[in-house]
């Protein structure tokens, strides 16, 4: 078997690892940041190395970085322009910094630079230089990696890192087509494939993982088991309509019950826009929650209010970004959580749908409130629906990128365990 690879210094680094090329997996440990929600991993890059904490971006093009103040590295080298770690990048110009009054790691001469994304700003700059570093990625019970000229992006422009978790410096990008994406490159080394799968814990003390490799996917109940057998799979759906949303995961949703029941909606929303970017479904792990087009939020929004026992009071929401809460005293809680109406998000056909329960449907917000975890639409020009990442939470979703599939479980509260227990120590 012949590999391509883009820095002819990893040619060796990865001959030794290919006695090794039985399947293996990586975990990377995420974290559940409490004031923000959002979702933070953490690797080590540089030389001496430092760790570093990165926001987790599904649809990110890269890992990069902040390289505005502090940045040391002996072994940091910027894309050189017209050089194969350049090209292999596919930058979107060539040239010489501007940005700082003397040249930095970021803010190199004859330096490659490409695009960038801060996907809570819906902010994206073309100043990000190509450099190669250090990285050590992973951690117990899977397999640790260090990388020794891992391609990443390095920005100086300080408005990149805005709203970002106290202590998060970067972004941990794991387009689906970017070549210098997180699962993309850690590809290369044999014992890993183009595939990867999320398990976000609701825990803000207890991490979830990422699993990059092909499985099996191991958690604890305590019994080891392999998590990654029951699931749903659906087609990756491309969207060509702006190379800013070529590398997120869009899929096909035909409809969505409750209880069973269809909500009524305008069918035409569930598909991409072929003229512009909107419309179609989007996941992401950078919305807190679900965002729904205000006409398929409203037609779900009553729905769930319809199917709620009658016993249960409709309350004014405390928190301005829920647009339905309800008296929490007369649900009773279950296995999956609040016994509250179930929802099915019905995919390519009747028979494969992904079922969210109350633990992943609503949120309690005081001692006696609980509120929809799907929040309205307010702005033109998105997705019709963004899955976010309480709907993810104890589950399992596999990204399968040359399968071009994504696979969904349902809650691991079903199978008596939690996105957490990946590790038995």
């Amino acid at each position: 078997m012949t590999f391509k690879f883009p820095l002819p210094m990893l040619l060796l680094f990865l001959l030794l690892n290919i006695f090794l090329c039985s399947s293996e997996v990586l975990y990377l440990p995420v974290t559940k940041d409490a004031s923000t929600l959002q979702y933070i991993t953490e690797v080590s890059q540089r030389t001496p190395l430092i760790p570093i904490k990165l926001l987790v971006h599904l649809g990110g093009r890269s890992l990069w970085v902040d390289c505005d103040k502090g940045f040391k590295s002996s072994t940091y080298k910027p894309g050189v322009c017209n050089s194969t770690q350049c090209t292999y990048s596919n930058p979107n110009t060539c040239g010489d910094c501007i940005l700082k009054p003397k040249l930095q790691p970021g803010c190199n001469n004859n330096s490659c630079y490409i695009w960038g994304e801060n996907p809570l700003i819906d902010w994206f700059d073309d100043s990000a230089e190509i450099a190669d570093d250090v990285l050590v990625i992973g951690s117990t019970p899977g397999v640790r990696v260090t990388w020794p000229r891992f391609i990443f992006a390095c920005f100086v422009s300080r408005n990149m890192v805005r709203l970002l978790a106290n202590g998060v410096t970067g972004i941990a990008g794991f387009g689906r087509e970017s070549p210098i994406s997180i699962p993309n490159q850690l590809a290369l080394d044999p014992r890993f494939t183009k595939k990867f799968g999320i398990c976000l814990s609701s825990s803000t003390t207890s991490p979830g993982v990422i699993f990059i490799g092909s499985g099996p996917y191991y958690v604890y109940n305590p019994k080891k088991i392999d998590i990654s057998n029951d699931i749903i799979y659906t087609k990756l759906i491309a969207n060509k309509n702006s190379f800013l949303v070529t590398q997120e995961y869009y899929i096909q949703v035909s409809s969505i019950k409750i209880v069973g029941q269809d909500i009524p909606l305008n069918k035409t929303l569930l598909s991409i826009n072929k003229k512009d970017i909107d419309g179609g479904t989007r996941i992401s792990t950078a919305s807190p929650y679900t965002i729904l087009h205000p006409s398929i939020y409203d037609a779900f929004k009553t729905a769930f209010i319809n199917a709620l026992p009658k016993n249960v009071a409709l309350v004014e929401s405390p928190m301005k970004q829920f647009g339905l809460c309800f008296s929490s005293k007369n649900i009773k809680i279950t296995n999956v959580g609040p016994d509250v109406p179930v929802i099915d998000v019905v995919l390519h056909k009747p028979s494969a749908f992904w079922r969210i329960y109350g633990t992943n449907s609503v949120v309690q917000v005081s001692k006696d409130v609980m509120c929809l975890a799907f929040v309205k639409q307010d702005e033109e020009r998105e997705p019709s629906i963004v899955i976010g990442g309480h709907q993810l939470e104890e589950n399992l979703l596999i990204f399968d990128l040359p399968g071009k599939k994504i696979g969904f479980s349902s809650s691991l509260k079903l199978q008596q365990t939690s996105c957490a227990q990946y590790d038995n120590i």
